[in-house]
């Protein structure tokens, strides 16, 4: 189904900054709000900021030499390609500007800063709307029927909050069928790496076959450095070149791109991490599936999106209760697709699961 946009009021999790009542019993937020890499912080990349602390007194390279040729070498891609972010969210941003965009499709429920970005030069954005039905799976066909007069159509793979995936061979049908109506097509792999088989849905090596393919990535998210803000992006270079001119020089920090370029080559902390999100998010998704009145999204990655109509209580009224015992989850009805009975969760430690489903189990029997 296509509409064009409602404005949605738009949030983000992973508000731990938030007072906390002194009679609450309790002294911190346990956050399931935000999708951050369960393991925390690397033992190597915390090392790394610790060692280059007293560099900070001379400004970051321009270039970002060093972590673009650490990006280079372990997605594959060529360094021309690269532009460097201050997160990946800063790059749609500076994509918008560089490009001038007007005329934007994003298929929804998706991340909220698809559409903010677009509407900071308040163009026009309009809805693909994804039917819970079928569990929210995209229709690329149908999507591409849509594309007439489309600068740009945005698409998470995995997709955020549903977690839904697409093959690499099917976003790349997307691209072709885009290149006849003139549409870029950009993809946010956000949150790819953390999957073992990535290379099944990846297309960022094939950006330079494509001019209209762009390639989004976070490293804050799989790296657990989302207070250091940390992404890149791939495209071809006459693209690239356009970004690098519509951004500030020295938009990534000395210390973030030394934890970048450290992170990329610390395979152990990306096996464990892998191996964990792989064995707790089903478990986190079985654990859901047995609480009576919970229709469970499959879980691709490290979050999953659930419906609670099914319990009589609203996503806002759950939150809040949920809040109440110090956990933080996030409330899924302002996005465009879903309604007041969505909510989703991060997949943290064993342990911190258990806290969370026990929890969840009293929020919901009130």
């Amino acid at each position: 189904m296509i509409a064009v946009k409602s404005m949605a009021a738009f949030e983000h999790g992973g508000n731990v900054y938030e007072a906390i009542d002194p009679a609450a019993g309790f002294n911190q937020w346990l956050d399931f709000s935000a999708n951050i890499n369960p393991l925390g912080l690397s033992a190597a990349v915390k090392k790394s900021i610790e060692d280059n602390i007293d560099k900070l007194v001379h400004y970051p390279d321009p270039k970002g030499s060093e972590l673009k040729r650490a990006i280079s070498q372990y997605y594959g891609v060529p360094e021309e390609e690269i532009v460097l972010g201050n997160g990946a969210s800063e790059l749609f941003y500076v994509y918008m500007h560089a490009i001038g965009a007007k005329n934007v499709k994003i298929p929804v429920p998706s991340f909220s800063e698809y559409e903010r970005s677009a509407n900071a030069l308040e163009g026009n954005i309009s809805y693909f709307y994804l039917n819970s039905e079928d569990g929210f799976t995209l229709d690329v066909s149908e999507l591409a029927k849509s594309l007439n007069g489309i600068d740009t159509v945005m698409i998470g793979n995995p997709n955020n909050p549903t977690g839904n995936l697409l093959k690499r061979e099917t976003v790349e049908a997307l691209v072709k069928s885009a290149e006849k109506t003139g549409t870029n097509v950009v993809v946010d792999e956000s949150f790819l790496d953390f999957r073992e088989d990535r290379e099944l849905y990846t297309v960022m090596d094939l950006v330079s076959q494509h001019d209209n393919l762009i390639v989004m990535n976070s490293l804050t998210k799989f790296y657990a450095l989302p207070g250091l803000r940390l992404g890149f992006a791939v495209m071809k270079s006459s693209l690239r070149e356009k970004m690098e001119k519509n951004k500030d020089p020295w938009n990534v920090n000395l210390l973030a791109q030394k934890a970048g370029t450290t992170a990329l080559k610390d395979a152990e902390y990306q096996s464990r991490t892998r191996e964990a999100v792989g064995r707790e998010a089903p478990k986190m998704a079985k654990a859901l599936k047995s609480i009576e009145g919970l229709k469970v999204c499959e879980p691709a990655v490290n979050f999953v999106m659930f419906n609670i109509k099914g319990r009589g209580i609203t996503a806002n009224e759950l939150t809040a209760r949920m809040k109440a015992k110090g956990i933080l989850i996030r409330d899924c009805s302002n996005y465009p697709g879903l309604d007041e009975y969505y909510v989703r969760v991060a997949v943290r430690s064993a342990e911190e699961n258990k806290i969370l489903l026990k929890k969840l189990e009293e929020a919901l029997n009130g």
